[in-house]
């Protein structure tokens, strides 16, 4: 036997060792065995037996390293210097290769967070995204389309550097460029006599339905040869806003516009003040019309008590007068009223040119739009590089989600809310629409997935978003926000925000100072909301029939030129497009809303009975070169 501690002696020890771990190896691989358990990991990896004792020894060997002699610890020194130089290109390559890919993940990782932190994931195991679908589920809505929604976000991922198409930022069709704006012609005949009497208009709603019966009033006034007298704006326990004409609108402009068509004067002669108008049988109420009346009902019913009782007074006026059949030039003075009689007040205008400027972040006019609903208030100068400032984006798209807890209550659909979303609904028709609950107790109502499959339920927050992400909108698009509250709030809304973070509205552009001349005026901000979204780049829509949606689009047919499209999805069709939600492919999912859109950006001439203040390309508004 060697010397205690020589490498004789330290050897015959490692061979001890060795043979008892591998006694013990053994052991343990056949208990390993005996309970079913798969193979050690060492011989899955090698395919061959697993041997122990080589195991142990290289494990024996490291943690005695420091026993070694100087003439092996030199020798290991140079073989590890050789093993260095001959790799040192690869390892620098891995070197440099795996800072590269830091630098990436860390750019994606910024540009995305606020989808990373939103309960969307575009990187990350399939793990990761349950445990995120399970917590919303828990905290906020229900989704509808989860799985759309990730297939829109890894789509946005993919699509952020690449190049924008210019398509999403045009109309389609350019026929729409070949009509041009000509209402405001002045009538052949001449202006006409006052020699029935004086008509007063009380009109009720928001904004937009009473621009709508000022226009009305306007066409009648000039059918039964009366005097209109500036109309007067009801107080709406909805609206709950006292704005009166000339707190929205300029009057004067609005009379000298319209001076050769129709007499207007701002107060009723003072005889005529005295009259108990209700007493002398002159009050008309919603009652007293059809919804749209003819010409001829106006001639038949109010014709004679206007020249009985020289004054007659509509009282809830809107939508009394229908838009077929009518005479060629009751349609044009529709047109010249709405289109270029009524301008907003200087108050409305100056805030408002304030808000476009720090939406579009540019000081100057860029089309006519701006001018007409503007003025002067934002200056005009001809498009040129010099023009443009460096910062911010130039483009914009204008939203207005008609989600608010009245229309979503009316349309007894569903919103993926649950029991605690069916209580709240049901408690605010009862107190809200009580005549829509006993109409419904005397038929079959439709169920909430009938509704939708016509068409009939309000677009949510989370649709919109999937349409914009389907039509090709990047994650950085700008957009204003119109309307007013969600239904549901930022909750309901984190679908749209995580997908578009960019989203703002005019609370957010403009100062509390700014907007305090404002507060408590619904119609004067509405107005606010109607010239952001008229002059955007793209205006969107949730909802073909409200009245700020038809109004808005019919001005941008009207002054856009063929540059100023309107995107307008069926309701119809989109929701067949979601009944697939489980099972449709992004690239098939695409292709479906594009086509929507595509076909509701059809160039058309107005069709019989359709709305001239929506579908002015007709020959009585517009004129086709």
């Amino acid at each position: 036997m060697g010397k205690q501690g020589s490498p004789r002696g330290r050897r015959v020890e490692n061979q001890d060792l060795v043979i008892s771990y591998g006694v013990k190896e053994h052991e343990f691989r056949s208990l390993e065995v005996q309970h079913g358990g798969d193979p050690p990991i060492g011989r899955r990896l090698s395919g061959g037996e697993f041997n122990g004792d080589r195991v142990f020894l290289a494990k024996r060997l490291k943690n005695d390293s420091v026993k070694f002699t100087p003439c092996k610890g030199a020798y290991a020194g140079k073989r590890q210097m050789w093993w260095l130089h001959r790799h040192i290109k690869s390892i620098v390559f891995t070197l440099l290769l795996m800072g590269f890919l830091y630098l990436l993940d860390s750019l994606l990782f910024s540009i995305f967070d606020p989808a990373l932190q939103n309960n969307f994931s575009l990187q990350g195991s399939s793990k990761t995204k349950v445990e995120m679908v399970q917590r919303t589920a828990k905290e906020g809505p229900v989704k509808l389309y989860e799985r759309l929604l990730n297939l829109a976000a890894s789509s946005l991922a993919e699509r952020e550097f690449k190049q924008e198409s210019s398509n999403l930022w045009e109309e389609p069709y350019p026929q729409g460029s070949s009509w041009k704006p000509c209402a405001d012609k002045t009538s052949p005949h001449g202006k006409p006599r006052n020699v029935t009497g004086y008509i007063l208009i009380s009109a009720n709603g928001g904004l937009n339905q009473q621009r709508v019966a000022v226009c009305n009033a306007v066409a009648v006034a000039s059918l039964l040869n009366a005097t209109l007298v500036i109309p007067k704006f009801l107080y709406s326990n909805v609206w709950k806003d006292p704005s009166q004409f000339g707190d929205i609108y300029q009057e004067d402009y609005f009379m000298d516009m319209l001076k050769d068509e129709v007499n207007i004067i701002k107060e009723l002669p003072l005889n005529l003040k005295l009259l108990d108008v209700e007493a002398a049988g002159s009050l008309i109420t919603d009652a007293d019309l059809s919804k749209e009346a003819t010409p001829d009902e106006y001639i038949k019913k109010i014709l004679p008590l206007l020249l009985r009782n020289r004054v007659v007074h509509f009282l809830g006026y809107g939508n009394r007068l229908g838009f077929d059949p009518l005479p060629y030039e009751l349609q044009r003075l529709r047109c010249k009223c709405n289109f270029h009689a009524l301008k907003f007040a200087p108050k409305i205008q100056q805030t408002g040119s304030l808000l476009i400027r720090r939406i579009r972040r540019y000081d100057f006019a860029k089309s006519t739009l701006d001018k007409q609903l503007l003025g002067n208030l934002i200056p005009h100068v001809p498009l040129g590089p010099k023009h443009h400032t460096a910062e911010g984006p130039s483009k914009y798209l204008a939203l207005h989600l008609r989600f608010e807890i009245d229309m979503v209550a009316y349309s007894m659909c569903e919103f993926g809310g649950g029991e605690t979303e069916r209580r709240e609904l049901q408690a605010y028709r009862e107190v809200h629409f009580p005549l829509v609950l006993e109409r419904l107790k005397e038929s079959k109502p439709l169920s909430p997935e009938e509704l939708r499959k016509m068409g009939k339920c309000p677009l949510t927050p989370e649709e919109e978003a999937l349409v914009l992400a389907g039509l090709g909108f990047k994650h950085r698009t700008y957009i204003y926000l119109a309307g007013s509250d969600i239904y549901g709030g930022q909750s309901r809304m984190q679908a749209l925000t995580t997908l578009y973070p960019n989203l703002v509205t005019k609370e957010d552009l403009l100062t509390p100072s700014e907007l305090a001349p404002f507060r408590n005026f619904s119609s004067q901000l509405a107005a606010l909301d109607f010239i952001a979204c008229a002059t955007s780049d793209v205006f969107a829509i949730t909802d073909s029939g409200s009245q700020l949606s038809s109004l808005v689009s019919g001005f941008r047919a009207y002054y856009g030129g063929g540059h100023a499209p309107t995107l307008r999805p069926s309701k119809k069709r989109l929701a067949a497009i979601l009944s697939r939600n489980k099972t449709i492919g992004w690239q098939s999912f695409e292709e479906k809303i594009r086509k929507m859109i595509d076909e509701g950006q059809r160039v058309h001439v107005r069709g019989f009975g359709r709305s001239i203040y929506r579908h002015p390309r007709c020959k009585e508004c517009m004129c086709r070169h």
